[in-house]
C-alpha cells in the first residue's frame, strides 16, 4: 500500500503579494526557511522551503478576506522540537516584527500541547508546536498500533 510520508508543498493565495512577501520574507526566515521564486501562467510565486516542504505565495484572484470558519483552510500549524524551541521561534518572530503570542501550555488540546499563534497580512492564522508524545508515539509504533 502507498504511504503518503509528508507535505511537499501548500500553497496560499495573497491579496496583495507584495504585502504578504513582505511578511512571510520576515517570518519565514526567523523559522530557518529559505526562499525562491518562479512564475506559473505568468503569475509569480514566492516560495519558502527547509528541508521537508514548500509554503508557496502566489497572487489571489479576488479580495474576500480569509475567513477561518468558511470551506478551506482554517489555520497552519509548523512542528519544531519542543518547548524551547517553540519559545525561540516566536521569540525571533517577534524579534523581526511578527506579533506571535506568547508561548504557553494549551492543555484544552493536549496535555502537553506548547505553542506561539500570528497571523499572516489577510488573517491566516499560523502556529508553531511542539511534538507531542501522542504524536511522537502515533510515529513509532503506527506498525504495532493497528487500525484506528
Amino acid at each position: 500500500m502507498t504511504e503518503v510520508i509528508g507535505i511537499d508543498h501548500i500553497y496560499i493565495s495573497a491579496s496583495d503579494l507584495d504585502r504578504s512577501e513582505a511578511f512571510y520574507d520576515k517570518a519565514m526566515a526567523a523559522l530557518g526557511f529559505r526562499k525562491n521564486t518562479f512564475t506559473i501562467g505568468g503569475d509569480p510565486h514566492v516560495q519558502y522551503f527547509n528541508r521537508h516542504f514548500g509554503f508557496v505565495l502566489r497572487p489571489a484572484r479576488s479580495r474576500i478576506p480569509h475567513d477561518s470558519y468558511a470551506p478551506g483552510l482554517h489555520h497552519f500549524c509548523l512542528r519544531v522540537e519542543g518547548k524551547e524551541e517553540v519559545e525561540d521561534a516566536a521569540a525571533r518572530l517577534r524579534a523581526a516584527g511578527i506579533d506571535a503570542s506568547e508561548p504557553k501550555l494549551y492543555p484544552e488540546y493536549a496535555s502537553d500541547y506548547y505553542a506561539t499563534f500570528f497571523n499572516d497580512p489577510d488573517g491566516l492564522r499560523l502556529e508553531v508546536t511542539n511534538y507531542r508524545a501522542e504524536r511522537r508515539r502515533r510515529h513509532d509504533e503506527w506498525a504495532t498500533r493497528g487500525q484506528g
